[in-house]
């Protein structure tokens, strides 16, 4: 029974970190990186389908996304997908293949940025410390119903706390990867 509490701990805790990973994904570094297009959808044959499984997205130069359509009738219904989504770029098409040109980061916005990273780690902690704090609640529980030992008990708390501690070295490696992405130049 601890075990199963442990473990779906664990995922909650993992999900938290996976959500903190999509979200920076999307913040654009003045590089390419082809995470930015993971939320575009292009209208295709009436349905919404997303560009990555529409479209090769190669990164042929450090600021330049480069999507090849597999079907090359639908390169203007991709590029004014592009154009109506939230990423500020212009596309440019040739024809065969649209590029994305990303622009250059000024020092002041890639400090704006540093700071919303902060801001979504510290919500992804604030995940972590409440889904730790449930779970304590829910062994206090178990303890009370007699299902746990006062050492079962003090045992998985300290389990718990080394799932949380883990799980919140993980989410200040990712911070910190993408705080060193934005800061380079």
């Amino acid at each position: 029974m601890g075990e199963d509490i442990l473990k779906v701990t664990k995922e909650k805790m993992h999900k938290a970190e996976q959500s903190l990973q999509r979200e920076l994904g999307q913040i654009r570094a003045g590089r390419a990186n082809a995470s930015l297009l993971d939320r575009i959808q292009v209208i295709y044959y009436g349905a919404p389908t997303p560009l990555n499984q529409m479209a090769s997205i190669t990164i042929p130069e450090a600021r330049v996304l480069m999507i090849a359509p597999f079907d090359k009738n639908i390169i203007s219904d991709i590029e004014k997908a592009i154009l109506s989504s939230d990423i500020g770029i212009s596309p440019t098409n040739d024809g065969n293949v649209i590029r994305l040109v990303i622009p250059q980061l000024t020092e002041e916005r890639r400090k704006e940025l540093a700071k919303d990273v902060k801001k979504s780690a510290e919500n992804a902690k604030v995940v972590v410390r409440n889904v730790r704090r449930d779970t304590m609640e829910e062994l206090k529980k178990s303890q009370k119903n007699n299902e746990l030992t006062e050492d079962d008990l003090r045992d998985m708390e300290k389990q718990v706390q080394k799932i949380t501690d883990d799980s919140i070295k993980n989410v200040d490696k990712i911070t910190a990867d993408k705080e060193k992405e934005l800061l380079e130049v």
